[in-house]
């Protein structure tokens, strides 16, 4: 018997840390962690990057390029002409040789100097696609914290249902018990009883079914977090959730007015009508001249020339320059209906602006009416869970002296158990839409 204590006690000890440093998140370190690891806002982080390497190519084709090349060849004559004069490179040469090779040797620069100004807007265009880039990481990372508030509400939620489940439980098998002694006595009959016990069972069912909805919750925040370890996983309960429930509403027109300072989405749209006339800026370029500088050094050896190498390579070297200017007369219609596809991608993308100013509205506005809805339902839950409390306690004392009936016992027990219901339900959509409204106003959580 001490051998199986001192076992029992030591177990007690290995368990006791584990169990007390168990973690539990916060909002914030849920919010800070999955900005961080969520594999989707890493990906956005890509094409951000990505977008950026586009702007560092634009900028470099404005520079001159510049390109060495070589080429060696081996050339076989089976049956040359005995005494037959070979003009090879600019020189005559008398040559018998059946195989012989050529090498040629180069630099040669291009720059475009003028092109009706496309490179630079390419320039401007690209860097409003980063900045796009940009505002799609921040769209993801908004909705991955909205997604977080809502899953972390709705484990608050589930976690308080479970407890007023469970105290429905306690009174239930109070109930039960009370009714075996009443069926012993003669005062309540088996059909009596038997509604206690399915009431007991009942409470019993609704435990489990919230604990798995519980469990199904914590597992969408842990996936949207990206933890993979089969730790225990849990979020702290926030304390003054009454008095966050029941604090002053923002007003409608103040979130909508800030939240059209900084919400990505709409700063995106307006950066895609800025695109527009930039890509309408370039393809009215299509029809002006380009204006290009080439320039070239090279020379080329022979093994059918007596010199050597070096003296060939300073004979025969060479050198050019030239301007190229290119004017576009038909184009086959190319340019033409690049402006106007680039007028009708503006007119798309301001529709498309008035558009996002519509659903940000229409938003905000479902938030608030949720907001003052559901905080007036709270504070009419709060006064009616305690009268039916109060009504419940004296149904069950005159349960017990034989005024009530079960029926009506158990219709007090429904009643109250729905009000606490209604009082946690009520309670926590305003609180997720309170958060809501101060997430669109001001961009923090």
């Amino acid at each position: 018997m001490k051998i199986l204590t001192r076992g029992l006690l030591l177990l007690f000890c290995l368990v006791l840390p584990q169990i007390a440093s168990a973690k539990k998140w916060t909002l914030e370190e849920c919010i800070s962690y999955a900005l961080a690891n969520n594999i989707s806002l890493q990906k956005t982080r890509i094409n951000r990057l990505s977008a950026h390497e586009d702007v560092l190519q634009a900028k470099a084709d404005l520079w001159p390029s510049l390109n060495a090349q070589t080429s060696q060849s081996l050339v076989w004559q089976p049956f040359p002409e005995t005494g037959r004069y070979t003009v090879n490179n600019g020189t005559v040469e008398a040559s018998i040789d059946k195989v012989y090779y050529n090498g040629s040797y180069g630099l040669n620069l291009n720059w475009t100097v003028w092109n009706g100004n496309r490179n630079r807007n390419q320039i401007k265009a690209d860097k409003l696609i980063e900045e796009q880039a940009v505002l799609d990481s921040a769209m993801t990372a908004n909705s991955i914290q909205e997604q977080i508030v809502q899953l972390y509400i709705q484990i608050l939620y589930s976690a308080d249902a479970i407890d007023v489940y469970k105290q429905s439980l306690l009174t239930s098998k109070k109930n039960e018990e009370r009714g075996k002694v009443m069926v012993e006595v003669g005062k309540m009959s088996r059909a009596d009883m038997a509604q206690l016990s399915a009431q007991r069972a009942q409470d019993e069912y609704n435990i489990v079914a919230a604990e798995s909805t519980l469990s199904n919750y914590k597992r969408q925040l842990k996936q949207l977090l990206e933890i993979t370890d089969n730790e225990e996983f849990d979020v702290l309960t926030p304390t003054e959730m009454r008095e966050n429930a029941l604090q002053d509403i923002p007003s409608m027109s103040v979130v909508y007015d800030r939240a059209l300072t900084h919400r990505p989405e709409i700063r995106s749209q307006e950066l895609a009508i800025e695109q527009s006339e930039v890509n309408l800026s370039i393809a009215k370029a299509q029809g002006l001249p380009t204006i290009s500088v080439t320039s070239g050094i090279g020379s080329n050896t022979t093994s059918m020339s007596d010199n050597g190498w070096g003296k060939q390579m300073k004979n025969n070297l060479n050198m050019s320059a030239g301007v190229t200017v290119s004017v576009p007369i038909l184009d086959n219609r190319q340019r033409q209906t690049a402006v106007n596809k680039a007028r009708l991608a503006k007119e798309s993308s301001i529709l498309e602006l008035r558009n996002q100013h519509t659903q940000l509205y229409s938003t905000i506005e479902n938030y608030w009416l949720q907001a003052v809805t559901n905080q007036s339902k709270y504070r009419a839950a709060l006064t009616n869970t305690e009268s039916q409390q109060m009504s419940y306690e004296m149904l069950s004392e005159q349960f017990r002296l034989g005024l009530k009936n079960i029926i009506e016992l158990m219709n007090g027990k429904t009643n109250l158990l729905t009000a606490q219901q209604s009082e946690l339900e009520s309670k926590y959509l305003t609180l997720y839409n309170i958060k809501m409204l101060q997430f669109y106003q001001n961009g923090d959580l």
